[in-house]
């Protein structure tokens, strides 16, 4: 068995249960949002320890965070995340990547 893989909750005590009709409210989304926060900053330590490239393609950028096309260009045109043109190609600072995930 992969170990890699979450394990069910086997009582209904360790399960949460949610319904159709049940609300979301702000607190919950706040929460949400510190999780998952927590959880991409998580995934990048390793990445910062291993001394990356001072500048990333944007292909290596859609990779890292996993976004589509259009939503990197979405951050760069609302200048969300700053970019260097060069030719045809935009590159963007690990940095600049770094501190735009700190500050959403």
């Amino acid at each position: 068995m992969n170990k890699n893989i979450a394990k069910r909750p086997e009582t209904n005590s360790e399960r949460k249960l949610y319904y159709r009709d049940q609300l979301v409210t702000r607190e919950d989304l706040e929460e949400f949002k510190k999780e998952l926060l927590e959880e991409i900053k998580q995934f990048l330590q390793p990445m910062q320890s291993a001394a990356p490239k001072k500048w990333l393609k944007g292909s290596e950028v859609r990779k890292l965070l996993n976004l589509s096309g259009g939503k990197l260009q979405t951050l760069r045109i609302t200048g969300k995340l700053s970019s260097t043109k060069v030719g045809s190609v935009h590159y963007y600072k690990y940095e600049d990547i770094v501190k735009m995930m700190e500050n959403k």
